[in-house]
Formats: structure tokens, C-alpha cells, sequence
């Protein structure tokens, strides 16, 4: 039995609620159970030096956890001077996820930054962020559509992420923290809607996984985004 009474191939409680803030051009409350994240999309019409003169558009991610997040206080890593490298990791992954399916050409020269800001931590930040952050990004995209900005949709699939593990020698899917804590061996998956891969994040803590446990964990994995799919679909209103 899991720390939550889960089945192994059970997903929390999932909720995206849109136009979450007033301001942003895209606003999405993410819950995965006990784990909350804000996810906002804003919309500037701007890009990077690199791609200046490209007539391609850029979407970035910024990641954040608020100091209460947690069950003790973290110091703002803005009062540190510094971000720490678990934080530009994980805000890059985001970057690279929602990039997987967005037309760069489409979108124009502007860029989408997402924010996203942990308001409550309970395992499974970034994929609940990922997953969070593509409906952000698509209500952005479809604000730039109503002002005929843009002539085309940029946005090609879907995109969602989870985690898996193997928790007391049974792999199982959408890690807590307790479970994430004491896992022997966890990952983070990203999906399109076309069932394909954007990036698998896989470490074994002590003992080292078999490939049929790592299928297992794939095909757990696969289960559980095609869940957040439809999730984002219902979200959004779309089929």
C-alpha cells in the first residue's frame, strides 16, 4: 500500500483552473494533489539576440518556490544573489517542453515567458509546472489569435509530464514527497500528445533498476499522461 492508499498506477487528484490571475495573458492554478503551482504566460514582443532578425518567436520558462512552500521556511534565493542549479535545471526543462510543440516560425518575433512559482510542495513540481505551463502558453496563444496578431495557431500537439518510480520495490506512478523521499528510483517523463518523448530524468538511489523495471515505469508513465491529456483538454475545452 502507498503512504497516500493509492493504487500503483494512480495519478493524484488533478486540477487546472484557468484565468487564474487577472494580468497575465495566460493564468493557471495546477494541482497535483497537495502540490499547487502557479503558472502564468506573458506575452512580449521582444526575443533574445540570437534570434534577432530571425522572424522566429522564443517561449522561456522562470521556476520558482515560495519560502513556505515547504514544511520549513526557504530562504528567497533573490536575497541569496543567485539561483540554485536544481532551479535552472528545472526551469530549462520547462523551456524545453513547451518548445516541443510550439512553432517558433508561427508564434512570430515575440517570446512567451512562463512563471511559474510553487505555491505549495508536495512532491512533483516541475512536472505538475510542465504540465500547468502548456495550458498557460495556449491561452497566451490564443489571446495573441483574438487580436489577429498571429495568422496561424503556433501551438502543433500537446505536452505533459509526470513522475514515476519505484517505491518499496513496486513501481508506481505520480510520486508525493514521502514516496520521492524513500524511492529507490524515481524519473521524470515528458510526453507530446503524439506519444513521444521529450525527456526521461532517471537515477537509481542505491540499487540499480532492470530494463523490465524501467518498461514498467514507461508504460506507467504513459498511462498517467494520457490522463493529463485529457486533464488539459477538458481544461481548455477542447477535444
Amino acid at each position: 500500500m502507498r503512504p497516500s492508499g493509492r493504487r500503483a498506477d494512480e495519478l493524484r487528484p488533478v486540477r487546472i483552473q484557468r484565468r487564474y490571475t487577472k494580468h497575465a495573458e495566460g493564468s493557471v492554478l495546477v494541482e497535483f494533489g497537495d502540490t499547487h503551482v502557479l503558472c502564468t504566460a506573458s506575452v512580449e514582443e521582444r526575443v533574445p539576440a540570437f534570434l534577432k532578425e530571425t522572424g522566429r518567436g522564443w517561449v522561456t520558462a522562470e521556476y520558482g518556490m515560495l519560502p513556505r512552500s515547504t514544511n520549513t521556511r526557504t530562504e528567497r534565493e533573490a536575497s541569496r544573489g543567485k539561483q540554485s542549479g536544481r532551479t535552472q535545471e528545472i526551469q530549462r526543462l520547462i523551456g524545453r517542453s513547451l518548445r516541443a510543440v510550439i512553432d517558433l516560425a508561427a508564434l512570430g518575433p515575440r517570446t512567451v515567458q512562463l512563471d511559474c512559482d510553487v505555491l505549495q510542495a508536495d512532491g512533483g513540481t516541475r512536472t505538475a509546472a510542465i504540465t500547468g505551463s502548456f495550458v498557460a502558453l495556449h491561452d497566451a496563444c490564443t489571446w495573441l489569435r483574438e487580436r489577429g496578431v498571429l495568422r496561424e495557431r503556433p501551438i502543433r500537439d500537446l505536452v505533459a509530464a509526470v513522475s514515476v518510480g519505484i517505491h518499496q520495490g513496486v513501481p508506481v506512478l505520480d510520486l508525493d514527497y514521502a514516496e520521492d523521499s524513500a524511492c529507490g528510483c524515481d524519473m521524470n517523463i515528458v510526453m507530446t500528445g503524439a506519444g513521444n518523448f521529450v525527456e526521461l530524468q532517471g537515477t537509481a538511489e542505491g540499487e540499480a533498476f532492470a530494463r523490465a523495471e524501467l518498461d514498467q515505469l514507461l508504460a506507467l508513465a504513459e498511462r498517467g499522461i494520457r490522463e493529463l491529456f485529457a486533464h488539459q483538454r477538458r481544461a481548455l475545452g477542447i477535444g
